[in-house]
């Protein structure tokens, strides 16, 4: 795994892992939270071909604001040719992607290794 140059804040980490970016969002996001993360994001969703992994495992609290986060690195992505992946397993944070219907869209993993087996297309580890 590389670490990216993007240094950690208590929100968030990046690192790479087997072809995905992986941006990983600790604690509480909400609207200061978001604000914080958005310009990385934004970064890393204008690239083209990105797979980009969001590991909201840490997250203890996810309002509106992380699924505006959510939706626009979808769309940004998917218009550059790239994937966006989710890896959840908070039952609060669950519910709200399912009550907004966005898991329609964008099915949580409970793993990383999860996500990695499904893109690699083999349903093995790599």
């Amino acid at each position: 795994m590389r670490q990216d140059p993007t240094p950690p804040t208590r929100h968030l980490r990046v690192h790479e892992d087997r072809g995905h970016t992986v941006l990983e969002l600790r604690g509480e996001i909400d609207i200061a939270t978001a604000a914080e993360i958005a310009p990385l994001l934004d970064r890393l969703t204008g690239r083209p071909g990105v797979r980009l992994v969001l590991d909201l495992r840490p997250v203890e609290f996810f309002d509106c604001s992380g699924l505006r986060l959510v939706h626009r690195a979808r769309g940004r992505l998917l218009e550059r040719g790239g994937r966006l992946h989710l890896v959840c397993t908070h039952p609060l944070t669950l519910r709200v992607f399912r009550v907004t219907g966005l898991t329609r869209l964008l099915p949580p993993h409970p793993t990383l290794e999860s996500v990695i087996n499904e893109s690699d297309g083999s349903g093995k580890p790599r």
